[in-house]
């Protein structure tokens, strides 16, 4: 049994890596659904230009590319009980109703298998180039490559952590069950999970190691650069509750580059913010597109579209009216997709969060007004927006939290702020979602937050399931 698994996953795996190497023309149609990143037809992967090239799929990395199984189950959105029952994987379905048993069978998922696959490409990466000897005027191209593919094998980690592990408690991380940590691309090594600190250390790890290789920017938004780096450093140690190092890197991301966009300057169309790249965007890739969470049957809840002010341009701009239904359209990806990468906007608020739970009222009332400002409708030149005052630390913390809610909605970072911020008396929160009359419950903490992982991993493997 195993050995047949294994030949499929290999096969699988192959199948993708032959696809950007030898049928490089026919894949390259695919592979360009930003038109951002060259790929090249090669036949075998031996020199840098070769190893480039696997880290140049767009496929692998960048569309659909990170878990969504959290929004699914987030308090974003509803969904119409005829709509819930009508056309969705019972994947989809059971994540929004929170199941216990989501996959029911199925034996390979997305979740797990996508996020994967991007460590696999990094392992044959980090291998290959350790086997190549570097000529004179190389080093630059062979660290960019190093970087890059230490880059994605961490943010594929911090994905499947924060979709099958629990969320980072310093109390208990040496000991919870995190995911298993893969090194090599021999598929043949048995998985074992590590612990969830053991993932998070080797993620900071190597994206610290990566801020030494990676350019400071990148000539395309779908590759790594130093600056997503730190955005990414910032995001983790967030999760993680680590305010001061979350600080550390949110500041020094945003001393590197702190463009925010002037929302008076966008054009929306029907499925996204703008018609190109915005340049707020540190990195980009996107979410799994489940059809449950699609602008065509997710509605936003009233309650939430109506507490962005009248002069708030994100109120017209993330959101269009459709049938008398309040659909999202406000993601950062221009074809449509869920942008889900790090920007400049969620820098701001992780900076402005860390300075309020550190008592700096000021400076994270300035970083909150800061970003606002360019999200305000302009009169005659003139901004409609009047700065907000906080009376003290924690007001300024809550009038943060509401913003980033309403900022980052449907950016795939819902799930993790409910995770961590449950941890939090004042924060916690009952996600509801009603189907069919019935009201089902997702309450603070619960062993729900954390998804199971595929049964064939278990059955093959040996691997403890997670509670549920």
């Amino acid at each position: 049994m195993k050995s047949t698994h294994l030949t499929h996953l290999k096969y699988f795996l192959l199948l993708n890596i032959l696809c950007v190497l030898i049928l490089g023309s026919s894949c390259k149609k695919q592979d360009q659904f930003l038109d951002e990143k060259p790929n090249i037809s090669l036949a075998v992967p031996v020199t840098l230009e070769d190893f480039q090239l696997l880290l140049n799929n767009n496929l692998v990395f960048n569309l659909a590319s990170q878990p969504a199984l959290g929004t699914v189950s987030s308090d974003e959105y509803y969904v119409t009980s005829a709509d819930w029952a009508s056309a969705f994987t019972p994947e989809e379905r059971n994540a929004y109703i929170f199941s216990k048993d989501i996959f029911q069978g199925t034996l390979i998922t997305n979740e797990w298998m996508t996020p994967y696959r991007q460590v696999y490409y990094s392992n044959i990466v980090l291998e290959g180039i350790e086997k190549i000897d570097i000529k004179p005027g190389q080093e630059s191209q062979y660290n960019q490559i190093k970087g890059s593919a230490l880059f994605f094998r961490s943010l594929a980690f911090y994905d499947l952590l924060g979709t099958f592990a629990l969320p980072y408690d310093s109390a208990t991380a040496n000991t919870d069950l995190g995911i298993p940590l893969r090194f090599s691309s021999d598929l043949n090594i048995k998985s074992v999970r590590a612990s969830v600190k053991e993932g998070y250390d080797q993620i900071t790890q190597d994206l610290k190691a990566s801020l030494l290789l990676l350019p400071d920017n990148s000539i395309y938004k779908t590759q790594p650069s130093k600056i997503a780096a730190l955005a990414l450093l910032a995001r983790v140690y967030l999760s993680m509750r680590n305010y001061s190092l979350a600080y550390q890197y949110a500041d020094n991301c945003l001393s590197v580059y702190n463009t925010l966009v002037d929302f008076n300057t966008l054009t929306p169309t029907v499925n996204a913010i703008s018609t190109s790249f915005i340049a707020e965007v540190l990195y980009h890739t996107s979410i799994e597109n489940y059809d449950i969470t699609d602008r065509t049957i997710a509605i936003v809840d009233s309650t939430l579209y109506n507490s962005y002010d009248v002069n708030d341009l994100r109120k017209t701009i993330f959101f269009s009216i459709v049938g008398g239904k309040i659909r999202f359209r406000g993601t950062y990806d221009y074809r449509g997709n869920k942008f889900s990468g790090p920007a400049t906007d969620e820098i701001y608020l992780i900076r402005a969060e860390c300075n309020a739970r550190s008592g700096n009222t000021s400076t994270a009332m300035k970083d909150l007004n800061d970003l606002l400002r360019t999200r305000w409708k302009k009169v005659s030149g003139l901004s409609t927006y009047v700065d907000q005052i906080a009376s003290n630390a924690n007001d300024a913390l809550i009038k943060i939290l509401t913003e980033r809610k309403k900022e980052l909605i449907f950016r795939g970072i819902r799930w993790t702020d409910l995770r961590r911020l449950n941890k939090e008396a004042q924060f916690t929160t009952t996600v509801t979602h009603i189907i069919n009359g019935i009201s089902y419950s997702l309450p603070p903490n619960s062993p729900l937050y954390v998804m199971p992982i595929p049964n064939d991993e278990i059955q093959l493997n040996g691997l403890p399931q997670n509670p549920r």
